[in-house]
């Protein structure tokens, strides 16, 4: 079962933030976190019981670095509706 050490970050890109606004946060974790392990975290952790969530798995792009091929890492990416006046913007990960 995943823990909170698969959660990599909250994602604050200008997409993101936008999503903020209506109550969507996205977060980044590694590829073994399911969406019931993050509700478990969610309300372990933060307190907080998610009103829907949303995964989406991102495979790592392939790139070149100095002539050799290397992959970037793959995870996934999870839109969590939060309850309205609810927000995990003073905590870190």
């Amino acid at each position: 079962m995943a823990d909170i050490t698969d959660i990599k970050t909250i994602l604050y890109t200008e997409k993101s933030l936008n999503l903020q606004e209506k109550g969507i946060v996205v977060i980044q974790t590694s590829p073994k976190m399911t969406k019931t392990s993050l509700k478990a975290i969610l309300k372990e952790y933060f307190g907080v019981t998610p009103k829907s969530i949303n995964s989406l798995r991102m495979d790592g792009k392939v790139k070149r670095f100095r002539g050799r091929l290397g992959q970037r890492n793959d995870y996934k990416k999870f839109y969590v509706k939060l309850p309205d006046g609810v927000s995990l913007e003073n905590t870190e990960v």
